[in-house]
């Protein structure tokens, strides 16, 4: 009486649970996140009614409110009009009880009704999903009960119900903008959790996302592993999916020799890839060799400046900044480096500006960094020149 269908030893059991909350982070990560809000590829409607089904069965999650909440999300990043943001709340407050700020922006009618446009509005989301998403989950306590049996269904079910509003909720939302490793320098606080995406599908790798918000796949360094496009190429080959974009990937022509507006459009594409070189290959190359020949006054603030240097100015707080400010008063090559920088992000910060007008600042921008004698910009003004949309 203490067991139900499946009688397994306790590994058994762990597994089983495993399998049903890893089926739901999936369900999260494809058709909420990557089909619904940001419609980076099309599911067979199959396989999208099974994801819809199972939401219900094991989160009571509504597609719209999930998907408004994440959409304005992206909108209001970091401001106080996010509805999670743990710059605006505190990690502690998004991390422990993220799940709170999900069901008190899930209320805002307007969010809701500004920001969920485009989502499933046939007659069972109308009349069972939306109107009914605790049926969903006390069926799936049912459901539990009956294949793991009354000792074991409700421990099963309950690590079901919390692992979402936990992983989701609180650790992408919390640390996923607070702690981590930045593969682009974006305008908000997104990180890149870790490097291997499989608990939470690939969300791991969230500030690959806020870089490329329509992407369908998460990872961008080789080294990365995405688990969520693991499963988005088994859909396509199986017909059930259609990806429709992914990150692109910078082409550099190194024959290429003069920036026209194939380059000035391949490096606003690209810009987020741009600047990424941009630290790599000149910011940092600079800083270490400007290390080696400061003194030992210097030596602390030096090795605290890679951040402020390479991170969007919007995110470097006033404290840095007085800091910044001092290191490059006293250091005019450092400085060089950074007003390039700076200048290199305004070209895709002028919407105004005319495409003739863009593109006289990259060649005047490509042409003076070559004459400040700093190697390394003037290697990195080189290549920005080989940047084209045309495959090689």
């Amino acid at each position: 009486m203490f067991h139900g269908l499946l009688e397994l030893p306790l590994w058994g059991y762990v597994v089983a649970a495993f399998i049903l909350t890893h089926i739901t982070i999936i369900t999260v990560t494809v058709f909420l996140h990557r089909h619904q809000s940001h419609r980076a590829l099309d599911l067979h409607p199959v396989l999208s009614h099974f994801f819809r089904f199972w939401l219900w069965l094991t989160t009571g999650m509504v597609t719209k409110e999930w998907v408004a909440i994440h959409r304005k999300h992206h909108a209001k990043v970091e401001t106080v009009d996010d509805p999670h943001s743990p710059q605006i709340y505190g990690i502690n407050a998004i991390l422990w009880t993220g799940v709170q700020f999900y069901k008190k922006e899930a209320r805002n009618q307007e969010t809701v009704d500004k920001y969920g446009l485009g989502t499933p509005d046939d007659w069972i989301e109308r009349h069972v999903y939306s109107i009914h998403p605790t049926l969903g989950i006390m069926l799936m306590l049912g459901i539990d009960l009956v294949l793991f049996g009354p000792l074991v269904g409700p421990f099963v079910w309950g690590i079901q119900m919390v692992w979402i509003p936990f992983f989701a909720a609180g650790v992408i939302n919390g640390i996923g903008h607070y702690w981590g490793y930045r593969s682009f320098e974006v305008p908000d606080a997104s990180t890149n959790i870790v490097p291997i995406g499989i608990i939470i599908g690939g969300e791991e790798m969230h500030n690959n996302h806020h870089a490329f918000a329509s992407s369908a796949k998460f990872s961008v360094k080789w080294w990365e592993f995405d688990i969520g496009w693991m499963y988005i190429r088994l859909f396509d080959r199986l017909g059930l999916a259609r990806v429709k974009k992914v990150a692109p990937k910078p082409v550099i022509d190194p024959t290429k020799q003069a920036v026209d507006k194939d380059t000035l459009v391949a490096v606003i594409t690209h810009r987020f890839q741009v600047m990424a070189r941009y630290a790599r290959y000149v910011i940092i190359p600079v800083l270490k060799e400007e290390l080696q020949k400061g003194d030992e006054s210097w030596r602390s603030v030096y090795r605290c400046a890679r951040a402020w240097l390479v991170r969007d100015d919007s995110l470097v707080t006033e404290a840095s900044r007085r800091k910044l400010e001092k290191l490059l008063e006293g250091n005019s090559r450092i400085k060089t480096v950074y007003q390039y920088k700076q200048r290199l992000q305004a070209l895709w910060g002028k919407s105004t500006a005319t495409q003739e007008a863009l593109l006289q600042s990259l060649q005047d921008w490509c042409k003076q960094a070559e004459a400040t004698g700093i190697k390394a910009l003037q290697d990195f003004a080189h290549s920005l020149k080989g940047y084209t949309l045309r495959t090689t």
